[in-house]
């Protein structure tokens, strides 16, 4: 997620919660990865491994992890995870990691493109964005 806007901008789905799924959300992320300056996580063993940890190198992304107990520090990122939790998975059932894949790309989509944020004015992520960047040029 990127905290400007609270776009979602990596995203994957499997079976399991590992660093292959963590390595799989990175390697979404449609925009140069070499812009990304800070990956901020909670203490997961799936975000401090091998393979995380050389991701990160290779395109200079510095770490940041949540103090220990603290789930303040990462404050944005579990709010969306409840609303992951609430709009997307509760009372769900998915037959299929296809399935799933496919539904969760279409709910990132929705998330980032229609949804609107009280944080950001009542505009989806997208269009607080684009709004901002006008602005600037």
């Amino acid at each position: 997620m990127d905290l400007f806007n609270r776009e979602i901008i990596g995203h994957s789905a499997g079976p399991n919660k590992d660093a292959k799924l963590v390595y799989q959300a990175i390697a979404s992320i449609q925009t140069d990865l070499h812009q990304i300056g800070l990956l901020h996580t909670d203490r997961g063993n799936e975000f401090k491994n091998k393979l995380i940890d050389e991701a990160l190198d290779t395109f200079q992304i510095r770490r940041s992890l949540s103090k220990k107990g603290c789930p303040y520090d990462n404050a944005v990122a579990e709010a969306t995870f409840k609303l992951f939790k609430t709009e997307f998975i509760k009372n769900r059932h998915f037959d299929s990691i296809e399935q799933l894949s496919c539904e969760l790309f279409d709910y990132v989509h929705w998330f980032n493109h229609i949804r609107i944020h009280g944080t950001l004015g009542y505009l989806s992520p997208i269009e607080y964005k684009y709004r901002h960047l006008n602005k600037s040029v």
